[in-house]
């Protein structure tokens, strides 16, 4: 079962991305280490699209990378 929207950004904004409004709907989120930024263009009682999941996770996870580097 796909995750909702709400629980994506619930995420990213424990893990200390910032967001900002995009044109319309889309909310371009970014973090201060990454390169990459997240794009979300949906509601969010909507479903999330798998590409958007892997997007997050990959995203969680080369953070979660460089905390373990740190220490």
């Amino acid at each position: 079962m796909p995750k909702k929207i709400r629980t994506l950004k619930q995420l990213l904004l424990s893990k200390g991305f910032i967001y900002r409004q995009g044109k319309g709907s889309h909310q371009v989120w970014s973090h201060s280490l990454l390169s990459q930024v997240i794009v979300i263009a949906r509601k969010d009682g909507d479903d999330a699209p798998l590409y958007l999941e892997k997007q997050v996770n990959n995203a969680v996870q080369e953070l979660e990378e460089m905390e373990n580097l740190e220490e």
